[in-house]
C-alpha cells in the first residue's frame, strides 16, 4: 500500500520555516499547515510556516539559519533573496550535553574482517603505496604504479593494489612553516596508515621536503616494507622508475602473506565526509550517518567529523558535547583561526556557500552546518586534532580542515581513518585510497538517477520507509560489510587515484 506523505516536512515545532518534500506550485493551497504556497518552490526548498518580520531570526530545526531580509508572508519562498546571514550570540554552554555512552560489551560487539599488522593497528584494505616527496617526483611514482597491471597483480590475490599519491608542493614553500609541518605529517600519516602493507617514497633530491629528513622527522623507520629513493643518487627518471618497480616487487610477496582475520569493530575508523549537500541531507543522510555513528562508538570506534567551515554558526552543538572545556575552547580557537585565515576572502566560511548547495536549497554556511554537524551523532566530544595529526582517542572526535572534500579526506586517512562515509544530495563523484568511501544519497530521486555511484539510499527516510535510526543501522552493517572487504561503489569504478590533495596553507614561493 502507498503512503500518502505531506508535501512539507516540520522539522521542530518552533521552527517557522517548512522544508518542500517534493516541487510546490505557485497557489498551491496546504490547509495542513495553514498555509497558501506564493511561489513555485523546489524539493528540498523552504517557504515560511508563517509571517516573519524583517530583521526576525529565521529557525531550522530549532536552530538560526539567519534573519529576514524582509517582511515574508506565510507559504512564501525562503532562499537567499530575502534570507540574511547576522552573527548571533551562541553560548558554548562547555559539557552542558555530555551523556555517558552505553558501551556494548567487549564479547557482543560488531566484528569486521580485518589486516592486523605488527603493531596491532588493523586496515580495511592492504594496498602498497608510493608517495612522492614533491611535485618533481610525482610521474616517477605514477608510472611505477602504472607497472602493476591487473594482470600483474593477479599472483597477489590478497594485495588491493598499488597506489601512487603524488602531490604537487614539497618545494617552493616557506620551511620552517605551519604549511611545511602539515605536508610532512600528510605524507607520514599515509605511510604508517594500516591500509598499507607497504611504503616506498620517492623524492628529487634538491627538494626542501629532503626525504631523508622527512623520514627522520616523523619517525618513520626504514625496512624491507618501508623503502626510500631520490631520483639524483639512483640515476634519473627511467632509473628510479625501474628501480622503484624492484622494489615494489620485492614488498609483494609479503604484503600478499597479510590475510584477514576477525577483529572487533572498534578497529573501525570512519572519516565523516559531506559534500553537493542539499535541503535534504540535513534531514536523512547526515542524521542516519549520525546515528551510525553512535553505534560504531557504543562499539568502541571512532567517528572522525571534519570540514571547519562547515560548523561555523552550529558549533555551539559540538562544545555542548565537550567532555572538558579544554577540549570544547580548542574547537573555539580553531574556528577563530578560520575567521582570521578567510578574513577579506570569498570563503565559505564568510557565509556564502556553492552553487550546487544553493540550487540543493541550502542557502548560506549556517543552514549547511546545520546538516553538516549532525554526522557526529550525538555522544560525548572526546577530543579535537589538527589537520592529519594522529588520532589515538577512540569515540566521537573532531580533526580540522577545510570544507574541501579531497583535502579533508586526505587529513582524515593521514590521521588514521581507515573508511570514510561520504553523505550527498546533488551527487558527489568521489572516492579515496587507501581507505575506501562509502556514498550515501539523501533522496532517492539522485540516488536512481546515480546509482552506480551511490551506495546506501538514505532518501528511503523521506520515502517514509525506514525512519532514522533504522537507516543508521544499514549504513553500520554497510560499514561492518566495506570494512570487510566487500568493494564499494568508487572502488568499482577506479575511483581514488587522484583524491589524495594535501592541505596548501602557505605561499608559493
Amino acid at each position: 500500500m502507498t503512503i500518502a506523505l505531506s508535501p512539507l516536512i516540520r522539522l521542530h515545532a518552533n521552527d517557522n520555516v517548512l522544508v518542500a518534500r517534493s516541487p510546490l506550485a505557485l497557489g498551491q493551497d496546504l490547509p495542513e499547515f495553514g498555509v497558501r504556497v506564493r511561489a513555485q518552490v523546489p524539493a528540498g526548498h523552504k517557504i515560511a510556516a508563517s509571517r516573519i518580520a524583517q530583521g526576525e531570526q529565521v529557525r531550522k530545526y530549532n536552530a538560526v539559519i539567519g534573519v529576514a531580509a524582509r517582511d515574508i508572508e506565510a507559504g512564501e519562498y525562503v532562499h537567499t533573496h530575502n534570507l540574511a546571514l547576522v552573527e548571533f550570540d551562541r553560548d558554548p554552554a562547555f559539557g552542558q550535553d555530555v551523556k555517558p555512552i552505553d558501551y556494548v560489551p567487549d564479547a557482543q560487539r560488531a566484528r569486521f574482517m580485518g589486516f592486523v599488522r605488527e603493531d596491532g593497528r588493523v586496515g580495511t584494505r592492504n594496498f602498497i603505496g608510493i608517495l612522492s616527496s614533491v611535485n618533481c617526483s610525482a610521474t616517477v611514482i605514477k608510472n611505477i604504479a602504472a607497472y602493476f597491471t591487473p594482470e600483474r597483480m593477479a599472483a597477489y590475490p590478497n594485495v588491493d593494489g598499488v597506489a601512487a599519491f603524488a602531490q604537487t608542493s614539497g618545494c617552493g614553500m616557506s620551511s620552517p612553516s605551519e604549511h611545511f609541518d602539515v605536508l610532512r605529517r600528510t605524507l607520514a600519516g599515509y605511510a604508517r596508515h594500516p591500509n598499507l602493507a607497504g611504503v616506498l617514497i620517492v623524492g628529487l633530491g634538491c627538494e626542501r621536503n629532503q626525504v631523508a629528513s622527512l623520514v627522520e622527522s616523523q619517525g618513520l623507520e626504514a625496512g624491507r616494507l618501508m623503502r626510500t629513493m631520490v631520483m639524483q643518487e639512483v640515476g634519473g627518471t627511467r632509473v628510479t622508475i625501474e628501480a622503484g618497480i624492484k622494489a615494489i616487487e620485492e614488498m609483494l610477496p609479503i604484503a600478499n602473506g597479510y590475510l584477514r582475520q576477525s577483529v572487533p569493530a572498534s578497529h573501525i575508523k570512519v572519516g565523516l565526509e559531506c559534500g553537493g549537500s542539499d535541503g535534504f541531507s540535513g534531514i536523512t543522510a547526515n542524521p542516519a550517518l549520525g546515528a551510525a555513528m553512535d553505534i560504531l562508538v557504543r562499539h568502541g570506534g571512532t567517528a572522525i567529523l571534519s570540514e571547519t567551515p562547515e560548523i561555523h554558526g552550529v558549533e555551539y552543538m559540538l562544545t555542548r558535547r565537550a567532555v572538558t572545556p579544554a577540549v570544547g575552547q580548542k574547537l573555539l580557537d580553531r574556528l577563530a583561526w578560520w575567521e582570521n585565515y578567510t578574513r577579506g576572502h570569498n570563503g565559505q566560511f564568510n557565509g556564502v556557500v556553492g552553487p550546487g548547495n544553493q540550487a540543493g536549497g541550502l542557502a548560506n554556511i549556517f543552514e549547511k552546518s546545520l546538516g553538516s554537524a549532525m554526522k557526529g551523532g550525538t555522544t560525548p566530544l572526546q577530543a579535537v586534532y589538527e589537520y592529519a595529526e594522529p588520532i589515538e582517542q577512540a569515540g566521537f572526535v573532531f580533526m580540522d580542515s577545510p570544507g574541501y572534500d579531497p583535502v579533508a579526506s586526505t587529513g582524515q586517512i593521514a590521521s588514521g581513518a581507515n573508511l570514510i562515509c561520504f553523505t550527498t544530495g546533488r551527487g558527489s563523484m568521489f572516492g579515496s585510497k587507501p581507505a575506501p568511501t562509502i556514498k550515501l544519497a539523501s533522496n532517492t530521486t539522485m540516488f536512481r538517477k546515480l546509482e552506480e555511484d551511490m551506495d546506501v539510499n538514505c532518501g528511503a527516510i523521506l520515502d517514509g520507509e525506514v525512519d532514522v535510526p533504522q537507516m543508521g543501522q544499514r549504513i553500520f552493517e554497510a560499514i561492518l560489510r566495506h570494512a570487510s572487504g566487500e568493494p564499494t561503489k568508487s572502488e568499482a569504478l577506479g575511483l581514488g587515484d587522484h583524491e589524495f590533495v594535501p592541505w596548501h596553507l602557505g605561499i608559493v614561493s
